[in-house]
């Protein structure tokens, strides 16, 4: 996508959303505009919609409609997962041992930290390789009679590494041990077949797939007990309470139908254009590092690290230069601390402040990958010189 002379290259932060999502949703702002909870025809409407949109999600998801939760966000997603079913798995089982790999997203790391500092949960990072990537072996041997969940990404947000999610899955279900997966930056690109993946739940945001934001979605395997984490009204099967917003559910829908359908095609052309910038970048920049898998990484994603420069300042100086990229999660974007899914690969702090995530979507060209190629080289080369003269 290009917005006057600004490429945006930065589709693992958001998307924009699909011209045929936002005609689904249109009608539902206006016409269409009843609680789904309202008895009238008004309300009937908008419930008959609400569960359309539920049961579209559930088929490419391969699980029942009533296993789809409809929320506000990935990140609330991920919230109710974790500390609905800790709490839940600590009243039923006296289960308090939290298991998560140490690249998870903040809705993720920093839900599972608090319920340990306030709750007297023991949390327990999993080992990853120097990809990111969690082994399947590492999860069977950290099990215990108390654990109450494991939580491991399916594919991460700065550095694109897609983990072994079914593998991990398969040996959660031998112990007897619930598995969730955020599966946020999934959507557009990798299946979600939560039988194969083997997950008891997983969260998605609507955002990252060409639909609106504010909304998401929590698939609770059937016989997964988990507590409420917002009360009210008996919405969403009693475990989110509120309003549900039909029109952005709507939207979600529309969306995640079309990223699946699409998905192939979209996958090849992607990846093309990933090599090729990638490629580009490690020939023509000395001291440039790809992070995370070269192989299993999401067909979208590009990410690296480079000697001497700040990342930063990297971002300031490829934007003023026409080109909207990150430095990893667009939550941590402007963050001077380094990186921990970096330090967790084993890079040193200095490096793991030098990250630049560039992100393609259904609207990237190649015209606009040739430019950014044309672009990089000279202003990595501005900065490690005005580096070496301040110093």
């Amino acid at each position: 996508m290009k917005s006057g002379n600004l490429i945006y290259l930065d589709y693992a932060a958001t998307a924009p959303v699909d011209a045929r999502v936002q005609a689904k949703m249109l009608p539902f702002f206006g016409l269409d505009f009843g609680n789904p909870s309202s008895v009238h025809q008004f309300g009937q409407a908008a419930e008959a919609a609400l569960e359309d949109a539920r049961e579209r999600i559930a088929g490419w998801l391969n699980c029942t409609p009533e296993e789809i939760l409809f929320t506000s966000c990935g990140s609330e997603s991920d919230n109710l997962a974790i500390r609905g079913l800790a709490f839940a798995q600590l009243r039923s089982a006296q289960a308090n041992h939290l298991l998560i790999s140490p690249v998870e997203h903040h809705a993720v790391s920093r839900t599972a930290e608090q319920l340990a500092r306030n709750y007297d949960f023991e949390l327990e990072y999993l080992p990853v390789d120097r990809f990111g990537r969690v082994s399947p072996d590492e999860v069977r041997r950290r099990l215990r009679p108390e654990t109450a969940l494991v939580s491991v990404i399916f594919a991460n947000n700065e550095i694109g590494t897609i983990n072994p999610i079914s593998e991990i899955g398969e040996v959660c279900r031998e112990a007897g041990v619930y598995f969730h997966t955020d599966a946020v930056q999934a959507g557009a690109h990798l299946s979600l077949d939560t039988r194969e993946l083997n997950v008891d739940l997983m969260s998605l945001g609507a955002h990252k797939f060409y639909g609106p934001k504010g909304v998401g979605a929590l698939f609770v395997r059937k016989g997964t007990a988990i507590i409420p984490q917002q009360t009210g009204g008996s919405q969403e099967y009693g475990l989110r309470a509120g309003t549900q917003n039909v029109p952005l559910i709507v939207g979600m829908a529309e969306a995640l139908e079309i990223a699946q359908h699409e998905r192939a095609q979209a996958v090849e052309k992607l990846t093309e254009l990933r090599n090729q910038l990638v490629k580009g970048v490690l020939a023509t920049i000395p001291g440039a590092a790809l992070t995370g898998h070269p192989e299993f990484r999401l067909s979208n994603h590009a990410s690296f690290v480079f000697s001497g420069v700040d990342g930063n300042a990297l971002l300031m100086a490829l934007d003023l230069a026409g080109f909207a990229c990150s430095s990893g999660s667009a939550c941590k974007t402007g963050n001077p601390e380094p990186s921990e899914v970096l330090l967790a690969l084993g890079l040193e702090p200095d490096l793991a402040t030098s990250s630049l995530r560039v992100t393609l979507g259904r609207w990237t060209e190649q015209e606009h990958i040739l430019s950014f190629l044309q672009t990089l080289p000279e202003i990595i080369h501005r900065q490690r010189q005005n580096a070496v003269v301040i110093q």
